[in-house]
Protein backbone atom coordinates (compact mmCIF):
# COMPACT_ATOMS: atom_id res chain seq x y z
CA UNK A 1 0.00 0.00 0.00
CA UNK A 2 1.39 3.65 -0.56
CA UNK A 3 0.14 5.29 2.81
CA UNK A 4 -2.93 5.87 5.05
CA UNK A 5 -5.05 8.71 4.52
CA UNK A 6 -7.71 10.09 6.55
CA UNK A 7 -10.39 11.42 4.01
CA UNK A 8 -12.91 14.43 5.80
CA UNK A 9 -15.88 15.49 4.42
CA UNK A 10 -19.52 16.34 4.17
CA UNK A 11 -19.95 13.18 1.35
CA UNK A 12 -16.36 11.38 1.09
CA UNK A 13 -17.08 7.54 -0.83
CA UNK A 14 -15.97 9.38 -4.25
CA UNK A 15 -12.54 10.67 -2.67
CA UNK A 16 -12.25 6.97 -0.22
CA UNK A 17 -13.07 4.75 -3.35
CA UNK A 18 -10.00 6.43 -5.86
CA UNK A 19 -7.64 6.55 -3.00
CA UNK A 20 -8.26 2.84 -2.73
CA UNK A 21 -8.19 2.22 -6.03
CA UNK A 22 -4.84 4.19 -6.18
CA UNK A 23 -3.48 1.93 -3.19
CA UNK A 24 -4.03 3.52 -0.02
CA UNK A 25 -5.61 2.60 3.27
CA UNK A 26 -7.85 4.89 3.94
CA UNK A 27 -10.28 6.38 6.68
CA UNK A 28 -12.92 8.31 6.78
CA UNK A 29 -14.96 11.02 8.83
CA UNK A 30 -18.15 11.33 6.73
CA UNK A 31 -21.86 12.46 7.06
CA UNK A 32 -23.55 9.69 5.70
CA UNK A 33 -21.09 6.78 5.65
CA UNK A 34 -23.16 4.88 3.52
CA UNK A 35 -22.66 1.30 2.54
CA UNK A 36 -19.84 1.46 -0.01
CA UNK A 37 -17.98 3.80 1.51
CA UNK A 38 -17.58 0.62 4.19
CA UNK A 39 -16.04 -1.27 0.99
CA UNK A 40 -12.79 1.65 0.49
CA UNK A 41 -12.44 2.43 4.07
CA UNK A 42 -10.88 0.52 6.92
CA UNK A 43 -12.79 2.52 9.29
CA UNK A 44 -15.42 4.87 9.24
CA UNK A 45 -17.00 8.08 11.57
CA UNK A 46 -20.26 9.80 11.03
CA UNK A 47 -21.14 13.47 12.61
CA UNK A 48 -24.28 15.41 12.11
CA UNK A 49 -22.60 19.20 11.97
CA UNK A 50 -19.96 20.14 10.15
CA UNK A 51 -18.51 21.28 13.80
CA UNK A 52 -18.04 18.15 14.91
CA UNK A 53 -15.55 17.75 12.38
CA UNK A 54 -12.47 18.44 13.48
CA UNK A 55 -12.79 16.47 17.15
CA UNK A 56 -14.08 13.51 14.75
CA UNK A 57 -11.13 13.55 13.20
CA UNK A 58 -8.54 13.56 15.77
CA UNK A 59 -11.01 10.61 17.20
CA UNK A 60 -10.32 8.56 14.62
CA UNK A 61 -6.95 9.88 14.04
CA UNK A 62 -6.20 8.78 17.70
CA UNK A 63 -7.48 4.89 16.67
CA UNK A 64 -5.42 4.71 13.76
CA UNK A 65 -2.08 6.20 13.07
CA UNK A 66 -2.47 8.40 9.16
CA UNK A 67 -0.04 9.37 7.04
CA UNK A 68 -1.87 12.44 5.70
CA UNK A 69 -5.17 14.28 5.71
CA UNK A 70 -7.12 14.90 2.50
CA UNK A 71 -10.55 16.88 2.37
CA UNK A 72 -13.90 17.32 0.91
CA UNK A 73 -16.54 19.47 0.74
CA UNK A 74 -17.26 21.06 4.26
CA UNK A 75 -13.85 20.27 5.69
CA UNK A 76 -11.71 22.40 3.44
CA UNK A 77 -10.73 25.28 5.97
CA UNK A 78 -10.61 22.85 9.26
CA UNK A 79 -7.25 22.74 11.34
CA UNK A 80 -5.31 20.01 12.23
CA UNK A 81 -2.13 18.62 13.28
CA UNK A 82 -2.38 16.10 10.96
CA UNK A 83 -0.31 16.67 7.86
CA UNK A 84 -2.60 18.17 4.84
CA UNK A 85 -2.25 16.81 1.31
CA UNK A 86 -4.10 19.98 -0.19
CA UNK A 87 -4.37 23.67 -0.20
CA UNK A 88 -3.61 24.95 3.20
CA UNK A 89 -6.72 26.52 5.18
CA UNK A 90 -5.34 29.95 5.11
CA UNK A 91 -5.32 29.62 1.36
CA UNK A 92 -8.62 28.09 0.98
CA UNK A 93 -10.70 30.40 3.04
CA UNK A 94 -10.53 32.89 0.31
CA UNK A 95 -12.04 30.33 -2.18
CA UNK A 96 -14.90 29.61 0.02
CA UNK A 97 -16.56 33.29 0.13
CA UNK A 98 -18.32 33.57 -3.58
CA UNK A 99 -18.04 37.77 -3.05
CA UNK A 100 -13.71 37.08 -2.95
CA UNK A 101 -14.09 34.70 -5.95
CA UNK A 102 -16.12 37.14 -7.56
CA UNK A 103 -12.91 39.64 -6.65
CA UNK A 104 -10.64 37.27 -7.83
CA UNK A 105 -11.81 36.37 -10.99
CA UNK A 106 -12.25 40.73 -11.70
CA UNK A 107 -8.47 40.72 -10.54
CA UNK A 108 -7.69 38.19 -13.30
CA UNK A 109 -10.02 39.67 -15.81
CA UNK A 110 -11.79 36.50 -16.68
CA UNK A 111 -14.57 36.74 -17.96
CA UNK A 112 -17.29 36.61 -14.85
CA UNK A 113 -21.27 37.85 -14.58
CA UNK A 114 -21.08 41.27 -12.82
CA UNK A 115 -22.36 41.61 -9.71
CA UNK A 116 -25.83 43.31 -10.02
CA UNK A 117 -26.91 46.50 -8.33
CA UNK A 118 -30.39 47.00 -6.50
CA UNK A 119 -32.03 47.52 -9.36
CA UNK A 120 -30.79 45.28 -12.12
CA UNK A 121 -32.70 41.90 -12.62
CA UNK A 122 -33.22 39.50 -13.19
CA UNK A 123 -30.37 38.23 -11.01
CA UNK A 124 -29.24 34.94 -9.80
CA UNK A 125 -28.49 35.08 -6.22
CA UNK A 126 -25.97 32.65 -4.15
CA UNK A 127 -25.07 32.31 -0.58
CA UNK A 128 -21.54 33.67 0.10
CA UNK A 129 -21.10 30.19 1.25
CA UNK A 130 -22.10 26.44 0.66
CA UNK A 131 -21.70 23.89 -1.99
CA UNK A 132 -23.70 22.10 -4.15
CA UNK A 133 -25.62 24.99 -5.45
CA UNK A 134 -29.27 24.22 -3.50
CA UNK A 135 -29.98 27.31 -2.14
CA UNK A 136 -28.94 29.40 -5.63
CA UNK A 137 -32.04 30.77 -7.24
CA UNK A 138 -33.24 33.28 -10.00
CA UNK A 139 -35.32 36.23 -8.84
CA UNK A 140 -36.51 38.24 -11.63
CA UNK A 141 -37.94 40.81 -10.07
CA UNK A 142 -37.51 42.83 -6.32
CA UNK A 143 -40.19 41.18 -4.80
CA UNK A 144 -38.67 37.61 -6.05
CA UNK A 145 -35.54 39.13 -4.23
CA UNK A 146 -37.10 40.07 -0.76
CA UNK A 147 -38.66 36.53 -0.38
CA UNK A 148 -35.10 34.91 -0.82
CA UNK A 149 -33.92 36.93 2.30
CA UNK A 150 -37.15 35.80 3.71
CA UNK A 151 -36.53 32.10 2.98
CA UNK A 152 -32.69 32.95 4.35
CA UNK A 153 -32.90 35.12 6.60
CA UNK A 154 -29.41 35.09 8.08
CA UNK A 155 -27.35 33.90 4.68
CA UNK A 156 -24.99 36.82 3.29
CA UNK A 157 -25.37 36.70 -0.53
CA UNK A 158 -24.18 37.88 -4.04
CA UNK A 159 -26.72 38.67 -7.02
CA UNK A 160 -25.02 38.34 -10.27
CA UNK A 161 -26.32 39.14 -13.75
CA UNK A 162 -28.15 36.64 -14.81
CA UNK A 163 -26.12 34.81 -18.20
CA UNK A 164 -27.11 32.14 -20.34
CA UNK A 165 -25.60 29.03 -21.04
CA UNK A 166 -24.81 25.01 -20.00
CA UNK A 167 -23.45 24.80 -16.55
CA UNK A 168 -19.95 23.32 -17.25
CA UNK A 169 -16.33 22.78 -15.39
CA UNK A 170 -13.05 21.91 -15.61
CA UNK A 171 -11.61 19.64 -13.34
CA UNK A 172 -7.63 20.60 -12.66
CA UNK A 173 -4.88 19.85 -10.71
CA UNK A 174 -2.47 22.04 -9.47
CA UNK A 175 0.97 22.11 -7.47
CA UNK A 176 0.56 25.76 -6.25
CA UNK A 177 1.90 27.55 -9.56
CA UNK A 178 1.24 25.13 -11.90
CA UNK A 179 -2.10 23.60 -13.42
CA UNK A 180 -3.14 21.12 -15.41
CA UNK A 181 -6.59 19.98 -16.99
CA UNK A 182 -7.68 16.72 -16.65
CA UNK A 183 -11.54 16.82 -17.82
CA UNK A 184 -14.38 19.08 -18.82
CA UNK A 185 -17.64 18.20 -17.46
CA UNK A 186 -21.13 19.26 -17.90
CA UNK A 187 -23.33 19.15 -14.77
CA UNK A 188 -27.03 17.84 -14.98
CA UNK A 189 -29.10 20.17 -12.24
CA UNK A 190 -31.91 19.60 -10.44
CA UNK A 191 -34.01 22.07 -12.50
CA UNK A 192 -37.15 22.60 -10.42
CA UNK A 193 -38.33 23.28 -7.59
CA UNK A 194 -36.63 24.97 -4.59
CA UNK A 195 -33.33 23.65 -5.31
CA UNK A 196 -33.41 24.07 -9.02
CA UNK A 197 -29.71 24.83 -9.55
CA UNK A 198 -28.43 21.95 -7.12
CA UNK A 199 -26.07 19.66 -8.58
CA UNK A 200 -27.95 16.35 -9.55
CA UNK A 201 -24.87 14.74 -11.76
CA UNK A 202 -22.08 15.43 -14.55
CA UNK A 203 -21.27 14.35 -18.34
CA UNK A 204 -17.77 13.49 -18.76
CA UNK A 205 -16.41 14.21 -21.22
CA UNK A 206 -17.93 17.72 -22.56
CA UNK A 207 -17.77 18.17 -25.82
CA UNK A 208 -18.64 21.70 -26.66
CA UNK A 209 -17.01 24.76 -28.51
CA UNK A 210 -15.96 26.71 -26.10
CA UNK A 211 -14.31 23.66 -24.38
CA UNK A 212 -11.17 24.27 -25.34
CA UNK A 213 -11.17 28.07 -24.00
CA UNK A 214 -12.58 26.73 -20.39
CA UNK A 215 -9.84 24.37 -20.11
CA UNK A 216 -6.92 27.71 -21.07
CA UNK A 217 -9.04 29.62 -18.74
CA UNK A 218 -8.99 26.81 -15.84
CA UNK A 219 -5.65 26.19 -16.13
CA UNK A 220 -5.26 30.08 -15.49
CA UNK A 221 -7.53 30.07 -12.60
CA UNK A 222 -6.35 27.15 -11.12
CA UNK A 223 -2.60 28.55 -11.27
CA UNK A 224 -3.20 31.68 -10.18
CA UNK A 225 -4.87 30.35 -7.07
CA UNK A 226 -2.36 29.03 -5.49
CA UNK A 227 -4.43 25.87 -4.93
CA UNK A 228 -2.73 22.35 -4.21
CA UNK A 229 -4.39 19.17 -5.40
CA UNK A 230 -7.01 18.82 -7.01
CA UNK A 231 -9.09 22.39 -7.92
CA UNK A 232 -12.72 22.60 -10.14
CA UNK A 233 -13.46 25.45 -11.50
CA UNK A 234 -17.34 25.99 -12.35
CA UNK A 235 -18.52 27.73 -15.99
CA UNK A 236 -21.63 28.86 -17.89
CA UNK A 237 -20.65 27.95 -21.55
CA UNK A 238 -22.71 30.72 -23.40
CA UNK A 239 -21.54 33.50 -25.42
CA UNK A 240 -18.26 32.95 -23.73
CA UNK A 241 -17.29 30.96 -20.79
CA UNK A 242 -18.39 32.81 -18.12
CA UNK A 243 -16.56 31.81 -14.91
CA UNK A 244 -18.49 30.93 -12.19
CA UNK A 245 -16.83 29.14 -9.10
CA UNK A 246 -13.59 27.91 -7.76
CA UNK A 247 -13.88 24.20 -6.18
CA UNK A 248 -10.32 23.52 -3.96
CA UNK A 249 -10.94 20.50 -3.10
CA UNK A 250 -12.38 17.27 -4.55
CA UNK A 251 -15.88 17.80 -6.96
CA UNK A 252 -18.79 16.09 -7.28
CA UNK A 253 -17.55 15.21 -10.46
CA UNK A 254 -14.57 12.84 -9.60
CA UNK A 255 -16.61 9.72 -10.20
CA UNK A 256 -17.52 10.41 -14.07
CA UNK A 257 -14.09 12.06 -14.73
CA UNK A 258 -12.37 8.94 -13.56
CA UNK A 259 -14.71 6.52 -15.40
CA UNK A 260 -14.13 8.73 -18.60
CA UNK A 261 -10.08 8.93 -18.29
CA UNK A 262 -9.89 5.60 -16.47
CA UNK A 263 -6.90 7.17 -14.69
CA UNK A 264 -6.89 8.02 -10.59
CA UNK A 265 -7.36 11.47 -9.53
CA UNK A 266 -6.51 10.98 -6.69
CA UNK A 267 -3.19 9.84 -7.59
CA UNK A 268 -2.58 12.55 -9.41
CA UNK A 269 -3.92 14.94 -6.54
CA UNK A 270 -1.36 13.08 -4.30
CA UNK A 271 1.05 13.88 -7.25
CA UNK A 272 0.15 17.66 -6.96
CA UNK A 273 1.18 17.60 -3.68
CA UNK A 274 4.44 16.65 -4.33
CA UNK A 275 4.73 19.17 -6.97
CA UNK A 276 4.40 17.00 -10.09
CA UNK A 277 1.14 17.37 -12.66
CA UNK A 278 0.66 15.82 -15.48
CA UNK A 279 2.52 16.61 -18.70
CA UNK A 280 -1.01 16.93 -20.89
CA UNK A 281 -4.26 16.19 -20.06
CA UNK A 282 -5.40 12.64 -20.31
CA UNK A 283 -7.85 11.39 -23.49
CA UNK A 284 -11.24 10.34 -22.65
CA UNK A 285 -11.86 6.66 -23.44
CA UNK A 286 -15.38 6.24 -22.98
CA UNK A 287 -18.23 8.97 -21.99
CA UNK A 288 -19.30 8.61 -18.63
CA UNK A 289 -23.14 10.05 -16.96
CA UNK A 290 -23.85 10.18 -13.01
CA UNK A 291 -27.21 10.86 -11.93
CA UNK A 292 -28.41 11.29 -8.25
CA UNK A 293 -31.86 10.32 -7.68
CA UNK A 294 -33.68 12.24 -5.61
CA UNK A 295 -36.63 11.25 -3.30
CA UNK A 296 -39.90 12.08 -4.68
CA UNK A 297 -41.92 11.63 -1.01
CA UNK A 298 -41.09 11.30 2.73
CA UNK A 299 -40.26 7.43 2.43
CA UNK A 300 -38.38 4.37 4.21
CA UNK A 301 -35.87 2.59 1.22
CA UNK A 302 -35.68 -1.30 2.98
CA UNK A 303 -34.41 -2.90 -0.09
CA UNK A 304 -30.62 -3.17 -0.35
CA UNK A 305 -29.41 -1.65 -3.13
CA UNK A 306 -25.76 -2.61 -3.32
CA UNK A 307 -25.99 -5.75 -5.58
CA UNK A 308 -26.24 -2.82 -8.23
CA UNK A 309 -23.04 -1.69 -8.13
CA UNK A 310 -20.91 -0.96 -9.77
CA UNK A 311 -23.31 0.74 -11.71
CA UNK A 312 -24.80 2.78 -8.93
CA UNK A 313 -22.91 4.55 -5.96
CA UNK A 314 -23.84 6.31 -2.03
CA UNK A 315 -25.99 3.07 -1.42
CA UNK A 316 -28.13 3.61 1.56
CA UNK A 317 -28.52 1.03 4.48
CA UNK A 318 -31.97 -0.86 4.28
CA UNK A 319 -34.13 1.16 6.53
CA UNK A 320 -32.89 4.61 5.90
CA UNK A 321 -35.55 7.26 6.04
CA UNK A 322 -35.40 9.82 3.23
CA UNK A 323 -37.34 13.39 3.04
CA UNK A 324 -38.73 14.70 0.00
CA UNK A 325 -35.82 15.63 -2.24
CA UNK A 326 -33.31 14.35 -0.51
CA UNK A 327 -30.45 12.42 -2.48
CA UNK A 328 -31.09 8.78 -2.30
CA UNK A 329 -28.68 7.26 -4.66
CA UNK A 330 -26.08 7.91 -7.60
CA UNK A 331 -26.57 5.72 -10.86
CA UNK A 332 -24.24 6.03 -13.68
CA UNK A 333 -24.01 5.32 -17.13
CA UNK A 334 -21.06 4.64 -19.79
CA UNK A 335 -20.49 4.21 -23.60
CA UNK A 336 -18.51 4.86 -26.62
CA UNK A 337 -20.70 7.47 -27.52
CA UNK A 338 -23.18 10.27 -24.96
CA UNK A 339 -26.20 8.52 -26.57
CA UNK A 340 -24.91 5.11 -25.61
CA UNK A 341 -23.98 6.31 -21.83
CA UNK A 342 -27.24 7.90 -21.16
CA UNK A 343 -28.93 4.29 -22.83
CA UNK A 344 -27.37 2.65 -20.27
CA UNK A 345 -28.17 5.19 -17.38
CA UNK A 346 -32.13 4.60 -18.26
CA UNK A 347 -30.86 1.15 -18.13
CA UNK A 348 -29.63 0.98 -14.56
CA UNK A 349 -32.18 3.75 -13.15
CA UNK A 350 -34.74 1.21 -14.22
CA UNK A 351 -33.37 -1.36 -12.09
CA UNK A 352 -33.15 1.14 -9.30
CA UNK A 353 -37.05 2.21 -9.51
CA UNK A 354 -37.84 -1.22 -9.42
CA UNK A 355 -35.72 -1.96 -6.27
CA UNK A 356 -37.17 0.57 -4.46
CA UNK A 357 -40.55 0.08 -5.48
CA UNK A 358 -41.39 3.67 -8.01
Amino acid sequence: MRGRVLVAGFATRHVAQSARRAGYTVYAVDHFCDQDLGWYAEDCLSFDELAELPEKIAELAARHPVDALVVASGAEAVGTTIPLCGTPPAKVERFLDKLEIQRFFEGLEVPVPPLAGGEDFPVMVKPRRGAGGWRNAVARTAEELRRWEEAWPDVPYVAQHLVDGVPSSVSCVADGRRARAIAVNRQILRGEGESAHGFAGSVTPFSHPLAGEMVACAERIAAASGCVGSVGIDFMAGERPWAIEINPRFQATLDTVEMAIGESVFAMHMNACRGVIPAARPAARQVAVRRILFSERDMRLDADLSALAPRIADIPWPGTEFEEGHAIVSVFGCGKTEAAAYADLERNTGAVRRLIGE
